[in-house]
């Protein structure tokens, strides 16, 4: 029964994040690890993960970036072949610092603009860059499901519109999860026993995206991107904590 109610509650905060409350997510795979191994619990979820995903992408299929599409997910492809073939050989810990290292390193060059009070102007959506963190985003989300500080470095210097925002992220994580069924499955990963308990959660998925997606629509958008940050933040600081302290 415990394992149940803690499931349930790890795939609606996925679903939450999913509807547009940010980076939330991070915490479904750590509260499944208290039951089974990591791995498996990453493999469980990701079935789930999809499910939300063709959800939010119709609550959210009006407003997104084309060309930010067409940059990043090459990059992805990339990064989700490199990820299959580098997880074998790289450190979970090593990732997860990265992940940490770019989050900490975007929020700071953005405090140090606020401080010094700069006017910094919107970026554009450039093939390189793209491409660069596309594939980042790729290879960290198929090694630790950890895709959104090296997404995010690239997108939120371009000052998207919300919804804008909303809609290109949505597209792009389930295009990067439908990317990772296949080697998922190839690793046992994914096995019929957990696609069986994802149908039975994944109604509170697609319940948490649904609530997510009522209360992103109304926050204001200054307000929105503030807790893009925050989250950015904390969840870097969990990564660096998983890796020394824990």
């Amino acid at each position: 029964m415990d394992f149940w109610i803690v499931a349930g509650l790890a795939a609606y905060l996925m679903g939450l994040s999913k509807g547009g409350i940010p980076m939330i997510a991070m915490l479904s795979v750590p509260l499944m690890s208290l039951f089974m191994d990591p791995t498996l619990a990453a493999g469980l979820l990701l079935p789930i993960y999809i499910v939300a995903d063709m959800y939010a992408i119709y609550l959210f299929r009006k407003a997104f970036s084309v060309r930010n599409l067409k940059i990043l997910l090459p990059g992805a492809v990339f990064g989700v072949l490199a990820g299959f073939v580098a997880v074998a050989f790289v450190q979970g810990d090593a990732i997860k610092l990265l992940v940490a290292l770019i989050g900490i390193t975007y929020l700071a060059n953005a405090m140090r603009n606020r401080l010094l009070k700069r006017n910094v102007p919107a970026r554009s959506a450039d093939v390189p860059r793209g491409v660069f963190w596309g594939a980042m985003s790729g290879f960290t989300s198929y090694i630790t499901h950890a895709g959104g500080p090296s997404y995010q470095t690239y997108v939120l210097p371009q000052q998207l519109d919300k919804m804008v925002y909303l809609g290109t992220t949505t597209i792009f994580f389930a295009t990067v999860n439908l990317m990772k069924v296949p080697p998922y499955i190839f690793a046992g990963q994914i096995t019929v026993e957990s696609a069986q308990q994802a149908i039975f959660l994944a109604p509170m998925a697609l319940a948490g995206a649904w609530s997510g997606a009522m209360i992103s629509r109304i926050l204001p958008q200054r307000v929105f991107f503030l807790l893009v940050e925050i989250a950015l933040a904390v969840v870097s600081a969990k990564l660096v904590y998983e890796v020394l302290f824990a």
